[in-house]
């Protein structure tokens, strides 16, 4: 199950997440998150029970410049991305269960 994530990054960005086909979220983390750590295993669930969907993961510290384009302003973020625009944000840490929720328009 490990690994189910894409990583992503400044430079990969727009052509990973913008020009993906399948809506893609984008959790925007870093290291030092605990709130960030807590979701990493129900992101990777996610990621691995849901193929309609993609689930890619951009370390704030490593790729500033995506994180300032978006506003992102606290971590974690979840943004899904569709067609090359935002389509939903969630911010904060949650249960599997309601991210899942949050995701119900993008997952079959």
């Amino acid at each position: 199950m490990a690994g189910a994530t894409v990583t992503v990054t400044d430079a990969n960005f727009e052509e990973l997440v913008l020009k993906s086909e399948k809506p893609v979220l984008v959790d925007f983390w870093a290291a030092w998150c605990g709130p960030c750590r807590q979701i990493a295993p129900s992101l990777e669930a996610i990621a691995a029970e849901h193929d309609e969907i993609v689930i890619a993961k951009l370390n704030i510290d490593e790729n500033p410049n995506t994180a300032a384009k978006y506003g992102v302003m606290s971590i974690p973020t979840l943004n899904v991305y569709q067609g090359g625009e935002v389509a939903k944000t969630i911010v904060g840490a949650k249960p599997k269960a309601a991210i899942e929720r949050d995701l119900a328009d993008f997952l079959a």
